[in-house]
């Protein structure tokens, strides 16, 4: 067995099983979990997309209704702040030029993500994606996009970085090819998933920042990738519990043995556990293998990746708990996250 590694709080990975991905081994005195499941737990008021954002409750800001006296600025920081409050966190740290357009493109991102969930019916979802693709296109072109606070900041950042319509869409695309209820066939398709919608804005973040390197985005691709993974963790427990749906990828369920009944019930049996360490284990390699060429990488572009705190956090939550996907621990947010990312910005590093 190679040497363990440390991936934060105590955590350590060593290598074993299944064709060399690392396993997460509790700390001496770490109790594990139950194996019975009082029930799947509340999400302290809110639904988590797999898309990638955290969400609540609010009303999408494409019907106009938000529209009021604040400027559309303002209104697209509020978006944020609520339905994707790691990223707002995030986009706080970002030096002043970049700020709006970074807190523009997490809004729309996160709008582009609530759409699954705002709409019971497909062609109603997909009307509403074909709405982001014309605004895009409008923006590129001379024609004015629609009168909607995140339409009038997106094209302000646009203008003002040169930003790629190339990713943005490719985000919308995706979306809309994931507008169905229907599971991951594989790790790779949601890697996938993960690499056109979570990388993507990660290279968008990347151009408004100023940041045009190779190695910057190679590093993006595999953050990327690993938010995408450990969102697809974070939302087994919401999502089973209100639209009784699970997004985990069929092959892993296949080969662990587990069946979607299992999952909706909140299971909490040895091949369930063993099925969330194989996609923690991905998630992990992901964040290694981007953090493995970070002398590369400009330190300008390291404010980027700041979102790689939380997906570290959610690793070593999940592992602290032997990997009960239902544990009600996981759906707390981490008070102390604040005080991380603003310590990984000053140390310019991710």
């Amino acid at each position: 067995m190679a040497a363990p590694m440390r991936l934060g709080g105590g955590v350590v990975w060593s290598w074993c099983r299944r064709g060399g991905l690392p396993r997460l081994r509790s700390p001496p005195g770490t109790p594990r979990a139950q194996g019975s499941s009082p029930g799947v737990p509340a999400t302290l008021g809110l639904r988590a997309s797999p898309a990638g954002a955290w969400v609540d409750g609010a009303a999408p800001l494409s019907s106009g209704a938000a529209r009021g006296s604040a400027g559309s600025d303002a209104m697209c920081l509020s978006s944020v702040r609520q339905r994707d409050y790691e990223g707002f966190l995030c986009s706080l740290l970002v030096p002043s030029h970049a700020r709006s357009a970074v807190i523009a493109l997490r809004a729309f991102n996160v709008e582009l993500a609530q759409i699954r969930e705002a709409v019971t019916d497909t062609a109603l979802g997909r009307m509403r994606v074909q709405f982001w693709r014309d605004t895009v296109e409008a923006i590129y072109s001379a024609g004015p996009p629609p009168a909607q606070p995140i339409a009038v900041e997106l094209r302000k950042a646009v203008k003002k970085h040169k930003l790629t319509k190339r990713w943005l869409l490719r985000i919308i695309d995706e979306r809309e090819r994931n507008l169905s209820d229907r599971a991951y066939g594989s790790v790779g398709e949601l890697e996938t998933y993960a690499e056109n919608t979570q990388s993507s804005l990660l290279y968008l973040t990347l151009e408004a920042l100023g940041v045009r390197d190779i190695h910057a985005d190679h590093a993006a691709s595999h953050i990327g990738k690993a938010q995408g993974v450990a969102t697809c963790l974070r939302a087994v427990a919401p999502l089973a519990a209100r639209r009784r749906r699970i997004f985990l990828p069929l092959d892993l369920c296949l080969l662990h043995g587990v069946s979607q009944e299992q999952l909706l019930r909140g299971n909490r049996d040895r091949a369930v556990r063993d099925l969330v360490y194989d996609l923690a284990s991905q998630a992990h390699a992901h964040l290694e293998h981007a953090r493995s060429f970070s002398r590369n990488v400009p330190k300008a572009a390291t404010i980027a990746f700041l979102p790689t705190v939380a997906v570290e956090d959610f690793l070593v939550r999940i592992q602290k708990v032997d990997f009960d996907v239902f544990h009600p621990s996981l759906q707390r947010r981490n008070t102390l996250l604040p005080l991380r990312l603003y310590l990984r910005s000053w140390r310019r590093g991710y």
